[in-house]
């Protein structure tokens, strides 16, 4: 199973109650445990196979603030303020480093489309500049081809996503969190309207407030309370080399490629924007939900009909507290690569960077990327179920926003004030009225 993870033990004796349970333990559901242990608030984090199984191991690495939808900057500002502090304050090291990130544009064209979210983006005072081809070139010796100019941030920065999750996830056990893997979380249990308790294959944990931090679960849980998440799955596919030397220090994107330079020496390898899509019920369920998005980005992506089709239709999609749950039957989703995809990413890399044609794949792998309508994250309360906080659906984007988020789920757990307003991530956008729609310049 790819990519190998850094391993976090699992506690043992299951706590009978605490204030807080977080399900999921992925880069969203460790930084809230670590910040609610920060705050002295009793916490348990579940997770059905093992820490940073799933898509926050499995992602670019990128941390970035460029190119992002205007309702995510505040967020993502936040969160690589906390990135820039996070090994020590973690004891421990996450692969965070500000080399910055660039986005070369092929025509004049792109390049327009770059400078006009620069535009929008101002208002944040980045260090986001245009480049021309020979600025460009001179930060990325070694670039060919007929690039017209980029886009470049040099605070955005990048941290491995093998080692990230685990080493906060072990920090917040240092603080006060149990961790708790190969526990999937069966459901909730109610009192007066509210939740109460959540039941685990291992047993019954009282709470006051439970965090769902799913990922590509989320929808399946929650519909399973009734609580209707229009959230969709999508296959990533992405490679690592071995080491190579004489490539580029900067992460960069352009035309079929994204890169990023590993801690050892190998590069992680993708394709920006192009996302496999394996129809399934669900696509033909939120159909309406999807259409504008799908209208917007149609070129980049890739549709399949296969077996993944008649796997989730055997999915069931409700269950007792008393019977084995999905999240026991699978303990964590390693799809195969779309190796169309894979082979597309290194063929346009050794295109802009000669010295990758020497490159030597050492693996690949797929992920599963939860997604929203509006391709921005839910962040919130759910009115109908007191106690219950969703942090989900982060469309790709989510391990470099992942301590953002965190504390920002955390600040809205312990009633503190949060350092963003959290409204745009809000559940109720897609029920009242307000029509979300995903931004068309943000990536």
């Amino acid at each position: 199973m790819a990519p190998r993870v850094d391993p976090v033990r699992s506690d043992e004796a299951l706590p009978a109650g605490v204030d807080v349970v977080v399900i999921g333990g992925g880069i969203i559901g460790a930084s809230t445990a670590l910040f609610l242990a920060e705050k002295g608030v009793s916490v348990a984090l579940c997770e059905k196979g093992h820490i940073a199984g799933e898509q926050s191991s499995r992602n670019w690495g990128w941390c970035r603030k460029m190119g992002r939808d205007p309702r995510e900057l505040p967020l993502i500002i936040e969160s690589l303020r906390l990135w820039r502090g996070m090994n020590e304050r973690v004891e421990g090291e996450t692969g965070f480093r500000q080399p910055g990130i660039m986005y070369l544009a092929e025509t004049q064209a792109e390049l327009d489309e770059l400078e006009t979210w620069l535009e929008d983006a101002r208002q944040y005072q980045l260090d986001t500049r245009l480049l021309t081809r020979a600025e460009a070139a001179e930060l990325m010796p070694g670039l060919t081809g007929n690039w017209v100019g980029g886009l470049f941030t040099a605070s955005d920065g990048k941290a491995e996503p093998q080692r990230a999750a685990p080493a906060i996830a072990e920090a917040a056990r240092r603080k006060g969190a149990a961790i708790f893997t190969q526990c999937a979380v069966r459901g909730i249990e109610t009192a007066g309207g509210r939740t109460a308790a959540v039941v685990t294959e291992r047993g019954r944990i009282s709470c006051s407030q439970v965090v769902l931090a799913g990922g590509a679960w989320s929808r399946l849980f929650c519909g399973n309370l009734g609580i209707g998440l229009p959230q969709l799955k999508v296959l990533a596919s992405v490679m690592r080399t071995e080491p190579l030397s004489g490539g580029p220090e900067i992460s960069a994107s352009g035309g079929l490629f994204g890169i990023r330079k590993r801690m050892d020496g190998g590069y992680t390898v993708a394709t920006l924007g192009v996302r496999t899509i394996d129809l399934v019920p669900d696509n033909f369920r939120l159909f309406f939900d999807y259409l504008p998005a799908a209208r917007l980005h149609w070129k980049k992506l890739r549709f399949r009909v296969g077996r993944r089709w008649v796997e989730e239709w055997r999915i069931p999609r409700h269950w007792g507290l008393d019977q084995t749950s999905p999240f026991e039957a699978v303990r964590v989703l390693d799809p195969e690569p779309d190796q169309f995809v894979v082979d597309r990413a290194r063929a346009a890399t050794a295109q802009a960077f000669p010295v990758f044609r020497n490159a030597v794949v050492a693996e690949s792998w797929g992920g599963m990327i939860d997604v929203m309508p509006d391709a921005i994250p839910v962040i919130s309360p759910v009115e109908s179920l007191p106690g219950f906080f969703i942090a989900t659906g982060f469309s790709g984007h989510g391990f470099g926003i992942g301590p953002g988020a965190g504390k920002l789920v955390a600040d809205m757990v312990a009633g503190d004030p949060t350092m963003v307003d959290p409204t745009p991530f809000r559940l109720s956008r897609f029920t009242d009225g307000s029509n979300p729609r995903p931004h068309p310049l943000a990536s």
